[in-house]
């Protein structure tokens, strides 16, 4: 019987609860013709992954494995042809069902079912093995270490859909903001915006995450700790393109009212989230301007191929702040989300769950 991880359910409320992490027994897979299971090699965090144990996250539910990043070796499928093609493959999943390709959102009528520690989805990556259908699976880059591409589905579907769908502006010679580098989204969305030819700026309370950023290819950076960073962010910018075209945020708070002021007419700010708060004012001065506020959240199947062709063939490497070993030890892997509850980390933080060899050894 495989071994995961998932939430134990104690008394609090949403908000104020913590859930402890648990090791659980899942039942011994059974495969459809289409199915194949995935021995996994490593899985990572994600923001949801800490909302789920703070009971902010819809569906929140236990004795399911969390977390939805995961890169494996498909040891075992089912009866179909397309299944038993990827045998001792090295894969990423997909990190959810619902949604094949519709560029407005998901087709199906549940909505975006996404892996990992709730009711809507029951499976999830912080386990030694999990099964999905083969249709779900994509070649794990070859450039990539197990631990690397463990950390590029959600966080690369999510800022693909983001810096490249939505905003319309990860193209050559553009300005684009991201606020608050550091997380894994915002990391992902300089490596794709950059990679595809934009002047990319970042936002950021830490000097070292600005100074890392650099490294990684973005033109400037500001800290919007600092009274009227937007000024200091402005002349930064190309004097033939002194504004800003499009604005990727996954904070909120008073980024309409900073988007005013450095935005040029009809830019455009992406929203993937708001961990400021819930609620994010939209002010008069931007309608004067025409700038448009745009949703993202998560991305379709087609998205999720598009994002992983451009990795392979642009050789984006997801950041990695910190990984750990084995599911055994609790506490290491609690510490993981000790540091996405401080903001300490400069990108994905992973659990690596078996070697290679490990796993293929057992084929």
């Amino acid at each position: 019987m495989p071994t995961a991880i998932a939430i134990k359910q104690v008394p609090g409320k949403p908000g104020e609860v913590y859930y402890p992490l648990e090791h659980i027994s899942l039942p011994t897979p059974t495969l459809g013709a289409n199915d194949v299971e995935v021995s996994l090699l490593a899985a990572a965090l994600n923001h949801r992954d800490l909302f789920i144990r703070q009971h902010l996250y819809p569906g929140t539910a236990f004795s399911i494995p969390l977390l939805a990043d995961g890169c494996g070796i498909v040891v075992r499928t089912g009866s179909s042809s397309t299944a038993q093609s990827w045998h001792g493959k090295r894969v990423i999943l997909n990190p959810g069902l619902g949604w094949k390709d519709d560029a407005e959102g998901p087709e199906d009528p549940k909505g975006y079912q996404i892996m990992g520690g709730t009711k809507y989805y029951k499976a999830g990556t912080l386990a030694e093995s999990i099964v999905v259908p083969a249709a779900e699976l994509e070649f794990a880059p070859e450039h990539l270490s197990a631990v690397q591409a463990a950390a590029l589905p959600l966080t690369g579907l999510t800022a693909w859909r983001a810096t490249v769908t939505k905003s319309g502006n990860a193209k050559e010679g553009r300005n684009i903001l991201i606020t608050g580098i550091g997380g894994g989204v915002a990391l992902m969305a300089l490596e794709f915006a950059a990679a595809a030819g934009a002047n990319v700026y970042v936002t950021s309370g830490s000097e070292e995450k600005l100074k890392k950023a650099k490294e990684l290819g973005a033109k400037g950076g500001v800290s919007y700790k600092e009274k009227g960073w937007e000024k200091k962010l402005l002349a930064l910018l190309p004097k033939e393109r002194p504004l800003v075209d499009a604005i990727i945020d996954g904070a909120g708070g008073d980024v309409m009212d900073k988007a005013q002021r450095v935005l040029k007419a009809g830019g455009v700010v992406v929203s993937y989230g708001m961990t400021v708060g819930p609620k994010m004012p939209f002010q008069m001065g931007a309608v004067l301007k025409n700038i448009e506020l745009r949703g993202s959240t998560m991305g379709s199947r087609k998205e999720f191929a598009d994002m992983v062709r451009f990795v392979t063939e642009k050789k984006v490497v997801p950041v990695v702040s910190r990984s750990v070993k084995g599911l055994k030890d609790l506490s290491a892997i609690d510490g993981l989300f000790e540091d996405m509850k401080n903001a300490s980390q400069f990108g994905k933080l992973v659990v690596e769950i078996e070697s290679e060899d490990g796993v293929k050894s057992k084929l």
